[in-house]
């Protein structure tokens, strides 16, 4: 198996988010009225337009790659690399006018993300994970927090709606022992654990298309992520809240939510 031209991947993956960035920026602040889709979500034309430009670059420059887009589904899942799109992850605060969203771009090979992309828009903030690489921020190295108690800890939730009851029950058992919670971050706030200045990030109901660009910039940072709890953090040792009285730290413990990969 050849290694892959990570840094022409990198660099597209930032040519294209500055397509969306284009598209979005232009579109934002003019009220729209989004349009409900068969499952209840939210999309705009902007969405559309973002993804639109985006696959139609990957198809000129890749035409060997498949693509997997939240608006446009999937094409060529079984080639060696796919790239997993969401063109603005945070569609309704996109619509009120909140600058808490932002375009998810992954490549994943065989099905595992490689590199990841978080571009906010409006901050011009920009998250960048590719494997075996430090991540950064604006194109600054950056690492997660040193939080290592929950007590202490700084916990983010997207949408506290998109819990089953008993998973809503543990959340809110998780929430009560750290120290505060802030909601509504999208996926700015994942890019803010990979730089430190919020300890966990838990959502649930993820796609891939969700998560897939967040953890190479998770890892990369040196965090944890769990696709099977739909919890990503840095080190601190969630695991207490589903096993009371045990002492082992495992990661990957927290059942918050169930997604698959691509």
């Amino acid at each position: 198996m050849f290694d892959p031209p990570l840094g022409e991947f990198a660099s597209f993956a930032h040519d294209i988010a500055d397509l969306a960035r284009q598209t979005i920026s232009s579109a934002a602040g003019v009220r729209r009225e989004p349009i409900a889709k068969s499952d209840a979500s939210r999309v705009t034309e902007t969405d559309r337009a973002v993804e639109k430009c985006l696959r139609e670059r990957i198809a000129d420059h890749f035409p060997d790659h498949g693509v997997l887009g939240e608006e446009f589904g999937a094409e060529g899942l079984g080639n060696e690399f796919v790239w997993v799109i969401d063109p603005i992850d945070g569609t309704k605060a996109f619509v009120a006018g909140l600058p808490v969203y932002g375009t998810l771009i992954s490549l994943t090979r065989g099905g595992t993300p490689i590199l990841g992309l978080i571009d906010n828009p409006m901050t011009g903030d920009r998250w960048l994970g590719v494997s075996g690489q430090p991540t950064t921020l604006n194109n600054v190295p950056i690492r997660t927090a040193s939080t290592t108690a929950l007590a202490t800890a700084f916990i983010a939730n997207g949408n506290p709606d998109a819990f089953s009851p008993a998973d809503k029950s543990r959340v809110e058992s998780l929430r009560r022992i750290t120290r505060w919670c802030v909601y509504g971050g999208s996926c700015i706030a994942y890019g803010r654990v990979a730089d430190g200045s919020v300890d966990i990030s838990i959502d649930g109901g993820l796609d891939p298309y969700d998560y897939c660009a967040l953890v190479p910039v998770i890892t990369g940072a040196g965090g944890c992520c769990t696709l099977k709890a739909s919890c990503i953090r840095s080190k601190v040792p969630v695991d207490t809240l589903c096993n009371p009285g045990q002492t082992s730290r495992q990661r990957f413990v927290l059942p918050v939510g169930h997604v698959s990969a691509p």
